[in-house]
C-alpha cells in the first residue's frame, strides 16, 4: 500500500491530513491493547468531510497509515511540541494516557528510525516539493493542515475545547494578513454558533512549524477541530450529515480565503 495518497494542486494550496490514515503494519494490530485497536484518536472522516477541496483546485496529501505507526505531526527526532502532557513521534499511549502496546511490544530505536524512513520521511518530501512547486509558479504557497479531535480531552487540556482552533505558530508560521483573514472566517461562523481561537491550546504541530516560512514565501496554518461538530465522539465514530452541513461551508471558506489571500498578492505585484 502507498503510505499517502496526492493531488497536485491547481491554485496555491495543499490542504494535509496526516491523521485521518487507519492502516497498520502486518502483525501491528495485535501488539496493541484492545482499547487501542479501534483506532480512537484518528481524525476520523476528514476526507468526507472536506469533499469540496477539488472543486476550489487545492491540492491533497494524507496519510493511509495510521498515526499510531508513526504521527507525521511531530518531528522526526521526537523534541516534545507542547510542554505538559502531549503524544510523541511512535505513540506509546492513548491520548488518555492508557499504555497503548501490550506489555514488551513497544517499537525499539530500531523499529521507529525504521518507520521514519517508510512512512514520515515520503510525507514530508511530497509536501516539500509541492509547495516548491506551488511558490515558484505563484509566487506565494499556503499549506493548510487539517486535524480534528474531541472535544474534551482531559489530560490534554481543561475544559470543552473550543470548535475552530487557528494555530499559526504565534504568528511565526503564516504572513497576519492571512490570519486576520481566517479569523474572520472564524468569527462569521459565530452567527452559527461556532466558536474560534487564534493561537490557543493548538499553536500547530511540526508541519505548520516546519512549514511555515514566510520569508521564503511559503505560509502554513493548522486547524484543529471540535469533532462534536459533525460526527460522533464516542465508538464506533459515526459520521453525522447533519452537523456536517452546518460545519462544512465554514471550512470550505477557510480554504477559498487563502487561495484569494494568495491571488491577491500575486495580483498585486503584477
Amino acid at each position: 500500500m502507498e503510505v499517502f495518497g496526492f493531488r497536485a494542486a491547481r491554485r496555491p494550496v495543499l490542504v494535509s491530513l496526516p491523521h485521518v490514515g487507519t492502516a497498520l503494519p502486518d502483525g501491528f494490530i495485535g501488539r496493541l491493547v484492545p482499547e487501542a485497536q479501534g483506532l480512537p484518536d484518528t481524525d476520523w472522516h476528514l476526507p468526507r468531510l472536506y469533499d469540496f477541496l477539488e472543486d476550489l483546485g487545492v491540492g491533497v496529501i494524507q496519510a493511509r497509515f495510521s498515526r499510531y505507526v508513526v504521527d507525521l505531526n511531530r518531528p522526526s527526532n521526537d523534541t516534545p511540541l507542547y510542554s505538559g502532557a502531549t503524544t510523541g513521534l511512535c505513540p506509546t499511549t492513548l491520548f488518555d494516557g492508557a499504555p497503548l502496546y501490550r506489555p514488551d511490544a513497544e517499537p525499539d530505536a530500531a523499529e521507529v528510525a525504521e518507520r521514519v524512513t517508510r512512512y514520515w520521511a515520503p510525507y514530508h518530501d511530497a509536501i516539500t516539493a509541492e509547495m516548491t512547486r506551488l511558490r515558484d509558479q505563484f509566487g506565494r504557497a499556503v499549506l493548510f493542515d487539517a486535524h480534528s479531535i474531541r472535544s474534551v480531552v482531559p489530560r490534554l487540556f481543561e475544559g470543552r475545547l473550543p470548535d475552530l482552533n487557528i494555530g499559526t505558530n504565534d504568528g511565526r508560521s503564516a504572513d497576519p494578513t492571512l490570519s486576520d483573514r481566517l479569523v474572520a472566517v472564524g468569527a462569521d461562523a459565530g452567527a452559527d454558533g461556532f466558536t474560534h481561537v487564534l493561537n490557543g491550546r493548538f499553536k500547530g504541530g511540526h508541519i505548520t512549524r516546519h512549514f511555515g516560512r514566510p520569508a521564503e514565501g511559503w505560509h502554513a496554518v493548522q486547524l484543529e477541530m471540535a469533532q462534536v461538530t459533525y460526527m460522533e465522539e464516542e465508538a464506533p465514530f459515526a459520521f453525522d450529515e447533519a452537523r456536517a452541513a452546518r460545519i462544512r461551508p465554514h471550512l470550505r471558506r477557510f480554504i477559498g480565503a487563502m487561495a484569494d489571500w494568495a491571488a491577491d498578492w500575486a495580483e498585486d505585484r503584477a
